[in-house]
């Protein structure tokens, strides 16, 4: 029988594991429950950052939860006057984790990794005190994540408001820091016109001791201020097809009416101190601290930490925030690639790099995204800190294009990069994504995303059939082109006569001025190679067509297919037609398009057929890189157990002489791997993430980055 380790015994084990790391220093803290300490040492006569070390009593295991181990490192390292730690161990009596601190490794937040680096590896990381004010921006980011909940929960529970449910009192959140970005970036000239006529400096109305004097009065000021700022030109922007979009639609108002409410809220968001360095002496000029004098991306954590913690996905919305562990994993392995293709790097240290998530909900693989590719400018060589800074600014500016259906999750998104600093980034409203025309193909060299799958289920009374109807009917649009509603003939068949140099059609077309069709549908690289009366349509890739809206019968002769297919299967194919040639996609579908035999004409599409003689695949539009398959409770929470795996893919590059053809690249060997849990449990509707299972995906992209 094994003998119970006491606490001491627990934590000498997790030691044992790094001798490497020959320094040590215990650390204090006031929980029984834990020992704790600090372990570096040298490599190449240099200090190596530091590891934290926990170990744990029994049933403590809830703090392996992401946004508790901040906090309980927070407490352990505030007497810790040297560089903190980038890297911890963390270990029960049956569980043991790894984790990277603080969104050190540009991240964004504290996450789990496979292990901790060995010490000759981990001077490779950002050092922790890089910022002077990183220790109060820390400090910060705990206040507003709890007052935040803490507003959450007064508006639901007690002091009630005009809302209806969690997900508007988000939205109001939102709002309100949206407006707290005027009165930190613009000066005391900002002014608007209140609910009187009369013109008020907003700084002096949007301040929580302001609202505290004047109640009701200040919050009727505070919309009026709303109204004239919702669409103010800084946060304009200009998507691809030159379309203008705010932040916010002309329907949305603050609904919030009670001044208590508003009281709380700005008091979190503005009453955070004077500014202290890493030594906690106060810096000349930051008496009074703001939400600008926050670390961006702790910033940009705070929000997505609220949102995940208080969003309800269920209620109709179809939305869904993909787990945090999944989009990590999904943009570790992009970055891993991206920083191998030097092509690729030319462009994002140019400032030309394109990042699109085109079905983006709350835009959390962008925020990802803005804090890897930021890690990766901090560690460029042959640039100065100035030069840095101008490129950061640059891609926050122009790199980054997300789109959603649902418009609450555009204006959340559009929030949640503000506070990183990129109000301009390119998120807008679709009502569908696979057909905008703010889209242009061959434009983007990085795709994340997560995009609808499943065909809806409808009721069989008179409203289910309505609405079947309506959704054939919008379906046939995106499959075959612009067209009136109605289904006019039973095969639409649009598509370009590369011989005949025009588009054919059985059905009439919206066209543009110069009688382009607007949409083409997804028969673009698709010819009629019949020289009779009867149409044949074979298969010719481009770089920027399209085709999966049809497939193949026995003799290769494509045909169109109904409007039950899987929208998926059209997202594989628009997102690749998005993508510039040599682009990278990393996309979560459901395992059917990559398993069963009826789709098999899609997994040939992306691919190519292989050759017998050769062993190669041919007239496929992409390599494929990686399959990595997903537990099938990762979108519990969304209602659906499908089971989904993320697909990588590279888009094969295109000839310099001919850029609409791809080159023969050859495909490779394919890294597969099976994730069988992500770190958490779903448990009373919530992504439990203190019940002690192991987040596969760690040790998976370990793996690949090592090219296991």
């Amino acid at each position: 029988m094994a003998t119970e380790q006491s606490l001491d015994q627990r934590y000498q084990e997790i030691r044992n594991k790094y001798l490497s790391y020959t320094e040590h220093t215990p650390l204090n803290s006031d929980h029984d429950f834990v020992k704790a300490g600090l372990i570096w040492g040298e490599d190449q006569g240099n200090q190596t950052p530091s590891v934290l070390l926990i170990a744990l009593e029994p049933g403590h295991w809830d703090y392996s939860r992401e946004d508790k181990l901040d906090l309980l490192a927070y407490e352990l390292l505030a007497s810790v006057n040297g560089d903190w730690p980038v890297f911890a161990h963390l270990q029960d009596d049956k569980n043991t984790r790894c984790y990277s601190l603080f969104g050190v490794d540009g991240s964004n937040s504290t996450h789990s990794v496979d292990e901790v680096p060995s010490i000759q590896l981990i001077r490779n990381y950002e050092k922790l005190e890089k910022d002077p004010t990183f220790r109060w921006s820390m400090r910060i980011y705990t206040k507003l994540m709890d007052d935040f909940n803490y507003f959450h929960e007064q508006v639901y529970q007690t002091v009630k408001d005009q809302v209806n449910d969690k997900n508007d009192i988000i939205e109001e959140v939102a709002k309100l820091l949206f407006l707290e970005t005027f009165r930190v970036h613009h000066g005391e000239e900002l002014t608007f016109i209140d609910h009187e006529g009369k013109t008020q400096r907003f700084r002096e109305v949007f301040d929580y001791r302001y609202v505290a004097k004047h109640g009701a009065y200040a919050v009727e000021q505070i919309k009026a201020a709303f109204e004239a700022l919702k669409t103010h030109e800084d946060y304009i922007v200009v998507s691809d097809d030159g379309t203008r979009n705010p932040i916010f639609p002309s329907v949305s108002h603050l609904r919030l009416s009670k001044s208590e409410n508003y009281r709380t809220l700005l008091e979190a968001m503005q009453k955070l101190g004077p500014v202290t360095d890493n030594q906690g002496r106060v810096i000349a000029g930051k008496e009074v601290g703001t939400l600008a004098d926050v670390a961006g991306d702790l910033l940009g954590r705070v929000f997505d930490v609220f949102l995940r913690a208080n969003f309800e996905s269920k209620g109709g919305l179809g939305v869904y925030l993909t787990p945090n562990p999944v989009k990590q994993a999904m943009l570790e392995i992009a970055m891993h690639n991206l920083q191998q293709d030097n092509e690729m790097m030319e462009r994002l240290t140019s400032g030309a790099f394109r990042f699109c998530d085109a079905t983006c909900g709350s835009f959390g693989f962008g925020s990802v995204a803005l804090s890897h590719i930021e890690r990766v400018i901090d560690h460029l060589g042959g640039i100065s800190d100035a030069q840095k800074a101008k490129l950061k600014q640059t891609l926050r500016d122009n790199a980054f294009t997300g789109a959603d259906a649902a418009p609450r999750m555009v204006m959340l998104a559009r929030v949640n990069m503000a506070l990183q600093g990129a109000p301009k980034a390119k998120i807008f409203y679709t009502d569908n994504s696979l057909t905008s025309q703010a889209f242009k193909p061959n434009s983007f060299d990085l795709i994340c995303t997560n995009p609808p799958f499943g065909t809806p289920k409808f009721s069989n009374d008179k409203k289910g059939k309505e609405s079947k109807e309506r959704y054939e009917a919008q379906m046939e649009q995106v499959l075959g082109g612009f067209r009136p509603t109605e289904k006019v003939v039973d095969s639409y068949n649009a598509y370009y006569d590369h011989l005949k140099m025009k588009w054919q059609d059985t059905g009439d077309l919206y066209l543009d001025d110069n009688g382009t069709p607007k949409w083409p549908g997804y028969r673009t690289d698709l010819r009629n190679v019949s020289s009779g009366k009867k149409p044949q349509h074979h298969l010719y890739p481009s770089t920027s067509g399209l085709a999966l809206g049809s497939k193949p019968d026995g003799k290769g002769n494509w045909k169109p297919v109904g409007a039950t297919i899987d929208p998926a299967v059209l997202f594989i194919d628009r997102n690749l037609q998005l993508l510039r040639p040599g682009g990278l996609l990393l996309i979560v579908l459901p395992d059917g398009v990559l398993c069963n035999s009826g789709d098999r004409y899609v997994r040939e599409y992306i691919m190519g057929k292989k050759d017998e003689k050769t062993g190669q695949f041919v007239g496929g539009k992409a390599i494929v890189k990686a399959v990595i398959s997903l537990p099938s409770d990762t979108f519990k929470l969304s209602g659906t157990g499908a089971k989904t795996s993320i697909l990588f893919l590279q888009k094969r590059h295109a000839s310099k002489e001919h850029p609409e053809q791809f080159l023969p690249e050859p495909q490779g060997d394919v890294f597969m791997a099976v994730a069988e849990t992500l770190g958490y449990v779903v448990k009373n509707n919530i992504e439990d993430y203190s019940a002690g299972v192991p987040n596969d995906l760690d040790k998976i992209v370990g793996a690949y980055k090592r090219g296991e």
